[in-house]
């Protein structure tokens, strides 16, 4: 297997050029932030193995240390990497059933950041892996759904949150009892649109709500 770091050499038979060796270092930097999240996602931080990664990534283990300063570093970058990722499609101006659609598109497309957090949830909070966005979660745009009868207003912020957070990582956190509820497996396209009707029902039962208790 070639590895990133020496593919620019191996092609061309010569010592790469400036250029191509920072090319060569964002493909490594790119391969060890997939590996570290399959592992991640696979044995949890304690469990993941800066060598298993690398290997993994198909390049030396020294090269996660260059990169990245060690383990809790690359965490980091995988962390990143996911709030990088969200920004392309959460934008709190969206209706809400579209910004849900959003969020249940990505998890199903690829559950790994989901799970990632479920690891995140089970360790021991005095041994939790290091943290990119440490800050309390930003309730305002809940509250403003709730000010602009999205949401009920008589109900706390953050506990919508959550809930809208557990109903689109249910799936992906349960997905054997998601399979015998469903009776379809979670890549059949059929359970994306009927769990996603599921989800715009419930949406639809909460704006009512809200409008009834704004009367």
């Amino acid at each position: 297997m070639t590895s990133p770091r020496s593919e620019a050499r191996t092609a061309r038979g010569r010592t790469p050029s400036r250029g191509e060796r920072q090319v060569d270092g964002e493909r490594t930097r790119a391969a060890l932030l997939d590996a570290a999240l399959d592992e991640f996602t696979a044995k949890g931080f304690a469990g993941a193995r800066v060598r298993d990664i690398a290997t993994r990534a198909g390049v030396s283990k020294d090269l996660v240390a260059y990169h990245f300063g060690g383990k809790d570093g690359l965490y980091l970058a995988v962390q990143e990497a996911w709030l990088r990722r969200e920004d392309t499609f959460s934008d709190p101006d969206l209706p809400l059933t579209e910004l849900v659609a959003r969020y249940l598109r990505d998890a199903l497309t690829d559950p790994r950041p989901l799970r990632l957090l479920l690891w995140r949830g089970l360790t021991d909070p005095d041994h939790a892996p290091p943290d990119a966005d440490p800050e309390a979660e930003d309730l305002t745009a809940t509250r403003a759904r709730q000010q602009h009868g999205e949401l009920p207003d008589d109900i706390e912020p953050a506990m919508l949150r959550l809930l809208l957070l557990a109903a689109v990582a249910a799936p992906v956190a349960f997905p054997d009892t998601t399979v015998r509820l469903f009776g379809t497996s979670l890549d059949d396209p059929s359970f994306e649109e009927r769990y996603l009707q599921g989800l715009r029902g419930l949406l639809a039962h909460l704006s009512s709500a809200a409008a009834t208790s704004a009367q």
